[in-house]
């Protein structure tokens, strides 16, 4: 059954080839998609359980007084708490951007330990007020080096900001993001204070670290009932909570893609199945003699499942090959957006259990055609 499978493989070579590369292309396209999709979502995957991020509950965009810092480490099993507020400052021009964080340094950075940094850089970095922290693919974009000099000019916050690179960090995880700027709160209290006085004194966020997972919803809970009824409220949440609300604003994006992913998965089953159904057409006679040397139904079926099932695994596999090398060909406008762009092992084992889901799909109506052949009518056919 194996030879004459493989012997109806190659009777066609060009129809095989070109069913195969069809396959691979399909798959390539599907996994690439996938791949987005999962880099979109690799800040909630990379979450921690004992990370809790504390902000204002009526919407990230109303900061919390830091006059909350206090009362927020009196909290019982509280590890750390450090703070931050997102920056948007614009480096050369609107285009070039990167996320950017005014945070609590070093305690902030400490929070992360998948963020690692040279313990001299680390130092450099807490005795220097304007010094600054920058991951490692952010550094090589630009092409920065310890000592350079990065001017961000604010928009939320008014004035210029001259920061020193001090330190560059890297991932101790694929899923690490490596493309984050940060660089004192200080620095920005300090500067607003001056120009902004209404605005000093304020943080975007809490981040909050418990010892335990198991700690972390009484813990929220009782943080935000330290601040129930005052004039800012808070909402205390895991990380992965906090992550995935940013991800969901996106989420007609996202299903946009996976749309998109599964419809070329249906172009290539129905290319496959006409292909499938033109072998089996073509050959009805000999599936008649074979019936008439003992061959079950079963054996015919299995000949025009094989031969589906083979060109939809090497399709299958091969776009698979293709997809590892074909992630490193986005652009950086693309990957400067994703922490993580690499192909993981779910989607890989998503796009090796589609090729054989469609190979079988295909497959299903030819074999049964196949099987109920009739052997009269079948040899009376010429051509």
């Amino acid at each position: 059954m194996l030879k004459l499978t493989w012997r109806n493989i190659l009777r066609h070579p060009l129809r095989a080839g070109l069913t195969i590369l069809g396959m691979a292309v399909a798959v390539l396209a599907f996994c690439l998609l996938r791949t987005v999709v999962a880099a979109w979502y690799a800040g909630v995957d990379a979450s921690s359980p004992v990370r809790l991020v504390t902000r204002n509950s009526v919407s990230l965009m109303f900061p919390l007084p830091l006059a909350y810092l206090p009362r927020i480490q009196a909290v019982p099993d509280i590890a750390r708490v450090a703070y931050a507020y997102w920056f948007e400052g614009v480096y050369i021009d609107k285009c070039h951007f990167f996320p950017q964080f005014a945070a609590s340094l070093p305690g902030y950075l400490d929070a992360y330990p998948e963020y690692l940094m040279p313990e001299d850089q680390k130092l450099a970095l807490v005795q220097d007020r304007r010094g600054a922290a920058a991951g490692r693919k952010l550094a090589a974009r630009y092409g920065w080096r310890v000592g350079d000099a990065i001017v961000l000019k604010g928009t939320y916050f008014p004035g210029e900001y001259r920061l020193v690179l001090r330190a560059i960090y890297t991932g101790r995880d694929p899923s690490a993001d490596e493309t984050l700027l940060f660089f004192h709160w200080d620095y920005l209290n300090e500067t607003l204070k001056k120009i902004a006085p209404d605005m000093a004194d304020k943080v975007g966020w809490f981040l909050v670290q418990v010892a335990r997972p198991d700690l972390a919803a009484p813990v929220s809970g009782k943080i935000d009932a330290a601040f129930k009824n005052s004039l800012a409220e808070t909402l205390t949440e895991t990380e992965a909570a906090f992550n995935l609300s940013f991800v969901e604003m996106t989420s007609a994006i996202l299903l946009a893609i996976q749309a998109v992913s599964w419809l070329v998965i249906g172009v290539i089953l129905g290319v496959l199945a006409n292909t499938m159904a033109m072998n089996a057409r073509e050959r009805l006679g000999e599936y008649a003699a074979l019936k008439t040397m003992g061959f079950k139904a079963h054996h015919l079926a299995g000949l025009i499942m094989g031969e589906s099932l083979s060109l939809a695994l090497v399709g299958g596999l091969l776009g698979l090959a293709l997809n590892f090398p074909a992630v490193r060909f986005f652009p950086p406008e693309v990957t400067q957006y994703f922490p993580a762009m690499v192909v993981t092992r779910t989607t890989a084992a998503l796009g090796l259990t589609v090729s054989l889901a469609v190979g079988l799909l295909a497959g299903i109506i030819p074999a049964w055609q196949a099987s109920r052949v009739q052997i009269a009518a079948a040899l009376r056919k010429v051509g």
